[in-house]
């Protein structure tokens, strides 16, 4: 065979291969044998080897995986993967729509809708045309290095087409097209192994799979829907995703740009019926504001932008019997009633078991042992019981009387004043809230003991090594080693990651010791107010409420954890481990300047992003708010800010000042403190707005 022959067949080979590949795993629909497709690959392989200048870089034979991955590697996302809020109905989608114009103060926008497809999100990364990394969501900060096993899925791209940016990142969903999923399940069975639920759970089970070979064999299938880039073409969302369509990714048809809220509810009603058509599973219709400018203007929320929404389709429901209750213990002492169900097949899976929330809820339903419920998935996601037939109720039924005691320690349940919940008040020995806070300290979020999971905890409690999250730190390699399933260099990455955890932060340790109603934002202001431990263990609730948006309840929490003397004993412990009960000196402010000040910022600025503005308020004491009322103290204005906040403004006798005022405020503080906001936080100019990121 000559050069030009073998160009030709490996040409050949690689169309026919890759057809074949869309029949098999997304239409279901194989027109050859495994055995004939097999031949083929081998074909093409061994050509690619004689002939590596003509192999396309996107060939069939490299999804074929083949490493081995022990463990995946945590990475923080360039940009945030916030998470989207959800609607229901028309009328809370108009009320986003009132809160879009409100915040643009104009009329004078488009909508994208997008299918809301119920798969597993990713984040990729691109270089030069070649696919460099791809990312879970993770917790939105940080995520799973799965760039091996993503390599696999067939119609992604691992080398680009066309004019595309040096540097960028595109997000996508993960999925199974409902007919390969079948035919994976039926493979299954043939096999004698058990099948998977759902199509979303086997995606996102798969990707986490160790072995790349493995991964390859299931049918996955993605779909890309948004650009993070440095410049760009366009800043509109809608020409963007053609623009990624045109560097071969797979993007979606099913997408539409909206004038108004009426085309936006007219994509919806459409979708919410011919759903059932599609070849895949979807569980709504994402709807963003196209321009990014506009997004910029409309900002976020601490959890999700202000110019997105998703709609939620209406849960489907089913009828089953409710055979039993039983109840749960969470880490804060929390009890969540649950109905154990009559097996029932509901929106693509078994359910046996669904949420009752309190007390209040059961009585609210009348449920009695033996009801015929009906049962839905709250968002697609939670089973939860929604009513009762009546006409089906045995005769003779008795209302369901609520636990009084802990089912796992026999504690005597209370249930605060104003409070839907009971709590076991035993936490210091009551099993499961002793294991949760354990899990909790260990979290991302808290202390990020990375190389130690919920399986580990249980572990080392089983084994009687530990009793608190305190035992952590005397942990000995000798005790460690012994643990089922224990290697010598995860016993050893586990002890490193301990002591490792005590570098971290004051604000961070405060969050990790798990006092009810203390959550990130509450340990940041008071590990800011009080500085130490100490200073925060000798505060009254009266001191406590003085602290901005503390309010009583949580000041009682936080007395009556530093009350206990089996805390005290806890954090005594901690502190000769070395872990920081203080804020460290450059944590706090790098200046007074802002003290007893709140902020707006609104606007595009031309020296530093919002984001940086932001932190810089923060860093000299000022306080940012989210909106213009009588209480704001100045407004940092920029170029492209919205009309109807700069009118109310005005109409307050708010003082309005730029970017440059704001500079001359932090007067000598102020190259410090741009300079350690630069430092801790780039300035991105991206593709879509900043931060744009889920």
């Amino acid at each position: 065979m000559n050069q030009e022959q073998a160009k030709a067949r490996i040409e050949s080979l690689t169309q026919e291969l890759k057809e074949h590949n869309y029949k098999y795993y997304v239409l279901a629909q194989p027109s050859i044998s495994d055995y004939e497709f097999d031949q083929l690959l081998e074909e093409l392989q061994s050509l690619e080897k004689d002939y590596p200048a003509f192999a396309d870089p996107d060939s069939p034979t490299q999804k074929v995986g083949g490493d081995i991955t022990k463990e995946f590697t945590t990475v923080k996302h360039r940009y945030r993967m916030f998470s989207l809020g959800n609607t229901y109905n028309a009328e809370e989608l108009s009320e986003f729509d009132e809160r879009v114009r409100k915040g643009l103060g104009s009329d004078a926008f488009d909508y994208v809708c997008e299918l809301k497809f119920d798969g597993f999100a990713i984040s990729l990364n691109y270089v030069n045309g070649e696919l460099r990394q791809a990312l879970t969501r993770g917790d939105g900060e940080q995520g799973d290095d799965v760039t091996t096993n993503i390599k696999t899925i067939k119609n992604l791209p691992t080398r680009l087409k066309g004019d595309y940016p040096a540097d960028f990142d595109i997000r996508g969903e993960v999925f199974m097209h409902r007919a390969a999923f079948e035919r994976m399940n039926a493979d299954r069975e043939a096999e004698g192994l058990p099948g998977f639920a759902n199509p979303r759970n086997s995606a996102a089970g798969t990707i986490k799979m160790q072995e790349s070979a493995e991964v390859a064999k299931r049918p996955l299938d993605l779909f890309l829907y948004y650009v993070i880039a440095d410049g760009g073409q366009y800043r509109q969302h809608y020409e963007n995703l053609q623009l990624a369509k045109s560097w071969g990714f797979p993007v979606s048809e099913h997408t539409r740009k909206c004038k108004n809220l009426q085309e936006v509810l007219d994509f919806i009603d459409h979708w919410d019926k011919a759903r059932h058509d599609l070849s895949f599973e979807i569980d709504g219709v994402v709807i963003k504001v196209n321009n990014y400018d506009q997004q910029e203007e409309l900002g976020f929320t601490a959890k999700s932008p202000r110019w997105a929404i998703a709609y939620k389709f209406k849960a489907e429901a089913a009828a089953t019997i409710l055979e039993s209750v039983s109840y749960q213990v969470g880490r804060t002492g929390a009890i969540t009633p649950v109905a154990n169900l009559k097996p029932v097949f509901l929106a693509g899976t078994t359910v046996k078991r669904a949420s009752l929330y309190n007390e209040d809820q059961i009585a609210k339903l009348d449920l009695r042992i033996g009801d015929t419920v009906f049962v839905e998935k709250g968002g697609e996601i939670i089973p939860k019981v929604t009513g009762v037939d009546l006409d089906k109720r045995p005769a003779n039924s008795t209302p369901l009387e609520y636990a009084n005691v802990c089912p796992e320690c026999g504690t005597p349940l209370v249930r605060r004043a104003g409070e839907a919940l009971h709590y076991c008040p035993n936490d210091a020995s009551c099993d499961p809230q002793v294991r949760g806070k354990v899990v909790h300290y260990i979290g991302r979020k808290a202390m990020d003991i990375d190389s130690m999971g919920a399986e580990t905890v249980e572990l080392l409690f089983d084994a009687g090594l530990i009793h608190n999250y305190a035992d952590l730190y005397t942990l000995t390699f000798d005790q460690v080693i012994r643990l089922e399933r224990m290697a010598e260099k995860s016993a050893s990455n586990l002890l490193l990651g301990i002591r490792k955890s005590a570098e971290v932060p004051f604000e961070r340790v405060l969050f990790a010791l798990g006092i009810r109603m203390v959550g990130e934002t509450v340990a940041k202001k008071l590990a800011k107010k009080f500085k130490s431990i100490d200073a925060l263990a000798a505060a009254s609730v009266e001191e406590l409420t003085a602290v901005d948006e503390i309010g009583g309840k949580i000041a009682e929490q936080v007395v009556g954890f530093f009350a206990q003397e089996e805390n005290q004993r806890i954090i005594q412990k901690l502190k000769d481990a070395g872990l920081h009960f203080e804020m460290a000196e450059e944590e706090g402010p790098v200046s007074n300047a802002l003290e007893g000040k709140s902020f707006l910022v609104s606007g595009v600025f031309a020296k530093f992003s919002r984001d940086e503005l932001k932190a810089a308020i923060e860093a000299n004491g000022g306080r940012n708010v989210s909106g213009v009322s009588a209480k704001l103290d100045y407004l940092i204005a920029g170029d492209k800010m919205g009309p109807e906040k700069l009118k109310k403004a005005e109409s307050l006798n708010i003082k309005i000042i730029s970017e440059d005022d704001f500079i001359q405020m932090i007067g000598s503080s102020e190259s410090n403190t741009t300079e350690e906001v630069k430092e801790a936080e780039p300035k991105k100019k991206e593709f879509p707005s900043q931060g744009s990121l889920f």
